[in-house]
């Protein structure tokens, strides 16, 4: 056998076997972007409609998926939540293993009560955090989501981050789910989480 074919035979076969290897890690795969390890959404302490502070410690033992919208956002608010909801039945019994909290990004006119209402329309199991500006700022930095305030005609509108996180039972964040892919990615890769 000429050397040439030797030696490419050679380096195929260790590709091919360091292919097999890494397919072979034992890592989970997920449909949406693996954030494992990351640096932040480490903590949250934000009242829920009832006024009891909630943890995501207070959520050990569940996936929790958070994201940050308001209740008069025109559409990538309640797209998501109906999304989010969606992905709920698709779950069947493992829904009750999961923990939707939707945190307003405009106290100013989300009062608890139209919160509560407003998340419970898309799924009675969800649960809405509404602290003061001040506590939603801190906890949006620690998520990297941004909001602001902008003027429209004689009222306002919040522009804001559309992306969702998800935490696993142990309380790490795992997972950033783009907006656009929530209904294909999230019921299957919370499968995995739940493993």
């Amino acid at each position: 056998m000429p050397i040439w074919l030797s030696s490419s035979l050679r380096f195929w076969s260790i590709i091919t076997f360091s292919l097999a290897l890494a397919a072979c890690d034992g890592a989970p795969k997920f449909k949406s972007t693996d954030i494992t390890g990351a640096e932040y959404g480490r903590s949250l302490e934000l009242p829920d409609t009832s006024g009891r502070v909630r943890h995501l410690e207070d959520f050990r033992g569940k996936a929790v998926v958070l994201f940050f919208g308001f209740t008069h956002c025109p559409d990538v608010c309640p797209t998501t939540l109906a999304d989010l909801a969606s992905a709920m039945k698709a779950l069947g019994p493992d829904a009750e293993r999961v923990q939707v909290l939707f945190v307003t990004v405009d106290p100013e006119r989300d009062t608890p009560g139209e919160l509560a209402q407003y998340v419970r329309a898309f799924d009675p199991r969800f649960l809405a955090l509404r602290g003061d500006l001040a506590a939603t700022q801190r906890v949006a930095k620690d998520f990297k989501i941004y909001f602001e305030k902008r003027k429209q005609g004689d009222s306002y509108t919040i522009d804001h981050s559309a992306q969702s996180y998800v935490i696993d039972p142990q309380g790490r964040l795992r997972l950033l789910v783009r907006y656009d892919r929530l209904a294909q990615d999230l019921p299957d890769d919370l499968r995995v989480i739940l493993k």
